[in-house]
C-alpha cells in the first residue's frame, strides 16, 4: 500500500487502516442517533440484558457506577432506558432499554456488516479465502477480545 509520499507501509499497518475505518464507520453510525459511543454500547448490552443492575453496566462498560449513572440519566431523559425498582426495594433498581430505545439501536449489526462487506469489495472470492487462511494463522496463538 501507498502513502501519499508513494512509500510503502506494512502489513500490521494495513490493518490498522482497516480497523480505523471500521472504527469511523461505528463511530458515525453512532453519531447518526445522537448517542455517544458508550450510550450506544449501554443500549446494546441492556437490549441483550434486560434488567441488568448499574453495577453489572458498569463492570461490562469497564468505569464506575457514577459515570454509570450520568450515562443511564442521559438515555432515561430521551425514553431510551427506564429503571425500576424490584420486588419494591429502592435498593434494587433494575435497568430496561425501551421499545424506542431498542429500535434506535437497530440494524447496527447490518451497518458494520455493509461495512466490512464494502472494506473487502476489491478481493475476489478466493483472495478473501485467502485472506481468512492467512489471518488466522497469524491469529492462532495470540490472546482473543473479550466480547462480554
Amino acid at each position: 500500500m501507498n502513502t501519499a509520499g508513494g512509500t510503502s507501509i506494512g502489513p500490521l499497518e494495513q490493518l490498522k487502516v482497516i480497523n480505523w475505518a471500521q472504527v469511523q464507520a461505528g463511530q458515525e453510525w453512532v453519531r447518526s442517533r445522537e448517542l455517544s459511543m458508550q450510550q450506544a454500547f449501554v443500549l446494546d448490552y441492556l437490549a441483550d440484558h434486560p434488567g441488568a443492575i448499574q453495577r453489572d453496566i458498569a463492570q461490562v462498560t469497564r468505569t464506575t457506577a457514577a459515570n454509570v449513572s450520568g450515562v443511564l440519566r442521559g438515555l432515561e431523559a430521551r425514553g431510551l432506558v427506564e429503571r425500576r425498582f424490584e420486588g419494591g426495594d429502592e435498593r434494587s433498581k433494575r435497568v430496561f432499554a425501551t421499545s424506542d430505545g431498542i429500535e434506535l439501536i437497530s440494524g447496527r449489526e447490518e451497518a458494520m456488516i455493509a461495512v466490512d462487506e464494502s472494506i473487502l469489495a476489491p478481493l475476489t472470492p478466493a483472495e478473501r479465502a485467502t485472506l481468512q487462511t492467512l489471518l488466522d494463522k497469524i491469529t492462532a496463538d495470540l490472546p482473543r477480545l473479550d466480547k462480554s
